[in-house]
């Protein structure tokens, strides 16, 4: 299906570039500018902004119950070998846990060489929790890190989609599309009708994205107008302390890891999913942005079925910003408290925090939740402590959210490359051409299957009309 009504053609063959005013990107930016300044100047004003954020966020959140469902389900479906994708979720699972190891440690560091805490001397029995703050210890207090694996399954098939529990979702989509596999050719038109229901849906989110810049400035003025910038200087050192640790991380870590396996930049990946970095940027979660995480990384030539597997599951389980959030924070609260932790009872923390983080994954306020749990488990820093950077948390969540969305999209390149599931190819020519992530932000996530190259190297992604 051509796109010349929508993408001129100019004598080159090559689609034309749209004015740099209809850029999402630009337009998500301006947003949160404009939405910073109106929260500052007329904090009142800022405040009342907070339905439109929510509204958007909730209308995103709508669509990627139906969206992780029908991905996994077309993905499993079309899959030759049903070994292979439990082969992929296993290596996606044992990625995560080492990614989050490295980034506890980048935290345990960087706290450890800076040590902000020191000097604080907070005495913890005058430490007042009340309001939200309570909640959190109060849940984070009877918080089992086993519990993950019995919320899996749902209470009902349509409570997973009320709740917008991913976990709960993907657990019914793999059950589906390993059912749908298993009766044979009884399940291909239901495999059929599953991908063009797919592009509708994308369709539809094409649609609500188009209120992103909306979103995103009702979000950022209520932000701003809710915590006033002057929340800032408070423990300003805490928060570039946690900003410099991230991008160390993201452009270390996951950079080299990226250039160094899967072959590929860092910062034209960053260039490529520019929409949704600002999209995390204006709203504060890495939700939004998910859908559009599948569609760009099938889109770059990995296979639907790792896609629909790693991303959802990445959400919960492998938040690389949380990671190091939860090891500073810890190791801060101990230092403020004067609580003394030797190298040995701060690696028997992070081995604490591996399991905590997994018990409060996809749970409403889950970094205070993983935070307070760790505490209390280990009972050596008081969980009350978690006041001296409940202020600030606002201004930190979005550096969470943009490593956490980074660190998923990386995750998503190396199971593909792993898998020899990736069309590297195809991956460095979208990369390479700025008018690519303009072309698959508008265009239905294409049907991909994965095709085994005779060399052994990579396979080849497929597009629907065979096109490479």
């Amino acid at each position: 299906m051509t796109q010349t009504a929508q993408h001129p053609v100019p004598d080159d063959g090559k689609p034309r570039a749209k004015p740099w005013y209809r850029q999402l990107y630009v337009q998500v930016l301006l947003a949160i500018v404009i939405g910073i300044v109106v929260g500052w100047r007329w904090p009142d004003l800022g405040e009342a902004m907070e339905p439109i954020g929510t509204t958007f966020i909730d209308a995103m959140k709508m669509l990627i119950g139906p969206i992780v469902f029908l991905t996994i389900i077309g993905g499993i479906a079309s899959v030759a070998d049903l070994k292979k994708v439990g082969l992929t979720g296993l290596k996606a699972l044992t990625y995560f846990q080492v990614g989050t190891i490295i980034a506890m440690v980048f935290g345990l560091v960087a706290i450890n060489v800076v040590r902000l805490g020191e000097g604080v001397n907070a005495d913890p029995s005058t430490i007042q929790t009340s309001g939200k703050a309570q909640e959190y210890i109060e849940s984070g207090e009877s918080q089992h890190w086993w519990e993950f694996l019995t919320h899996i399954v749902p209470d009902s098939f349509f409570g997973a989609f009320v709740e917008g529990d991913i976990l709960q979702i993907i657990f019914l989509a793999v059950l589906f599309g390993i059912a749908i596999k298993a009766v044979g050719p009884i399940g291909e038109p239901v495999i059929l009708g599953v991908k063009r229901l797919t592009d509708i849906v994308f369709k539809v989110l094409s649609f609500v994205m188009k209120a992103a810049p909306l979103g995103a400035f009702g979000a950022m003025a209520y932000a701003i107008g809710k915590f006033g910038l002057s929340t800032l200087t408070s423990l300003g050192s805490l928060i570039a302390l946690f900003y410099t640790t991230s991008i160390l991380f993201v452009v270390v870590v996951l950079g080299g890891f990226l250039a160094a396996y899967v072959r590929l930049n860092i910062f034209q990946l960053f260039r490529y999913l520019k929409d949704e970095f600002f999209l995390v940027l204006g709203t504060s979660t890495a939700e939004p942005a998910l859908p559009g995480l599948m569609r760009k990384m099938t889109f770059m030539g990995a296979d639907r079925t790792t896609v629909g597997l790693v991303v959802p599951t990445g959400y919960s389980f492998n938040l690389d910003g949380a990671a190091i959030y939860l090891s500073l924070a810890t190791l801060y609260i101990a230092q403020a408290t004067n609580t003394p932790l030797s190298i040995t009872q701060q690696l028997g923390l992070l081995a604490v925090m591996l399991l905590t983080s997994k018990g409060a994954a996809g749970v409403a306020g889950g970094g205070f939740i993983a935070l307070t749990a760790t505490l209390s488990t280990v009972g050596t820093v008081p969980a009350a402590g978690i006041m001296l950077i409940f202020g600030i948390d606002k201004f930190m969540s979005e550096c969470r959210a943009l490593v956490n969305f980074y660190g998923n999209a990386v995750a998503t390149l190396v199971i593909a490359k792993w898998d020899r599931n990736l069309d590297i190819n195809r991956a460095r020519q979208v990369l390479a051409d700025p008018t690519s992530s303009e072309r698959s932000a508008e265009a239905p996530e294409p049907i991909r299957e994965a095709s085994p190259a005779p060399d052994g190297e990579p396979g080849t992604a497929l597009a629907q009309d065979g096109s490479r």
